[in-house]
């Protein structure tokens, strides 16, 4: 005899549950989330007076100062100020000069992505390049009226010491993180005494240190001018730092890659060139990036020892008694270029580390 399976009513059978849509799930998809959504339109609505004052009670053209007394935003000085936050107290006349070297710059970075590119070829022209941008930036030849370092500013200041800072210190920093892993015990202790010297330093003691006391260690009848004091002490300060990355990165590499390396007779630096560097910078890459973003920052602390950057531009700028103290819009508008700069290195740093993986994985 044949069993019959009983099935209830459809009426009585339990309809499934909806489907949440991702975003309701990733918005309210437990209690914390729920909780940081409700706190975040929490703050979204306590920054609605901030909305007011930047956007819609803004003053964003005028010639009158005087309109800017109203309560909103006067975005209409840092339109009337943008060249001196920009270039600094650099002759008006010549502001050609500084914009030029702002797009060299951003030439050769974009020319530098790809670590196809990379090699002793590009490495040369990035130092003719640099060349060029401080000769454009100095003049004094080719009917290029002379400008002093004490003239430079702005932008093109603020891109140059991050550039060259970083530039000129990893070199260093390559040598300082081998020497510390070194077992030959001067180099090793060379190393860990500058390194851990440095670090134990603010960088503003280093600035202080680079633009008081070095002139009066120089011998007489030499002199650094200000610029080039700072940027020393940007580099030294930038090399250890780097060190301590890569140092990082070496002590990552398996030790056998070396031993198999001199067991097939390959010169030392030829294994450290070729083997040991680039598996070890591949490995710390996003620390890398972390500490250019950091000197990029850094370099806005140069405005305590004279040296006009970005932020100290915009500080002067933002002096004018014809205008109500606009401190406010000045920081913004600069905290806006150091964000774009910082967040243009991480999202790169992001595509190389993927894209070095990929390349590794295949």
């Amino acid at each position: 005899m044949t069993s019959v399976t009983e099935h209830p009513p459809l009426a009585a059978q339990t309809p499934p549950a909806k489907a949440r849509t991702p975003l309701v799930r990733l918005l309210f998809g437990d209690a914390l989330s729920a909780l940081l959504t409700l706190l975040a339109l929490g703050l979204i609505l306590a920054l609605l007076p901030a909305l007011d004052w930047a956007i819609l009670d803004a003053v964003w053209r005028t010639e009158d100062p005087d309109a800017c007394r109203q309560g909103g935003a006067c975005w209409a000085y840092v339109h009337d100020k943008a060249r001196l936050i920009l270039f600094g107290i650099y002759p008006p006349d010549q502001h050609w000069r500084p914009l030029l070297v702002i797009g060299l710059i951003l030439a050769m970075v974009l020319a530098s992505l790809s670590p196809r590119l990379w090699g002793a070829r590009l490495l040369a022209i990035w130092g003719l390049s640099l060349l060029a941008m401080l000769g454009l930036m100095q003049g004094g030849f080719l009917g290029l009226p002379l400008v002093p370092t004490s003239q430079w500013g702005g932008l093109p200041v603020t891109l140059l010491l991050a550039v060259l800072s970083l530039g000129i210190g990893f070199p260093f920093a390559v040598a300082l993180a081998l020497g510390r892993r070194s077992a030959l015990p001067v180099p090793r202790l060379v190393s860990v005494g500058l390194i851990e010297l440095v670090r134990g330093l603010p960088l503003v003691g280093v600035l202080f240190v680079a633009s008081i006391l070095l002139p009066l260690l120089l011998p007489e009848g030499w002199t650094i001018d200000k610029l080039g004091r700072t940027l020393a002490a940007l580099t030294v300060f930038a090399a250890v730092y780097l060190a301590e990355v890569i140092r990082g990165g070496l002590q990552g590499v398996d030790k056998g890659q070396g031993e198999a390396a001199q067991a097939l007779g390959i010169p030392f630096w030829k294994t450290i060139w070729h083997i040991i560097l680039p598996q070890a910078i591949q490995k710390v890459i996003p620390p890398l990036t972390n500490t250019a973003i950091i000197m990029v920052k850094n370099t806005s602390l140069v405005m305590i020892v004279g040296v006009f950057d970005m932020l100290g531009a915009g500080r002067a700028a933002a002096a004018d008694p014809a205008w109500p103290a606009p401190y406010t819009e000045t920081y913004l508008f600069v905290a806006l270029m150091y964000f774009l700069i910082c967040i243009a290195i991480s999202l790169y740093s992001r595509w190389l580390e993927q894209t070095v993986k990929n390349r590794s994985h295949s």
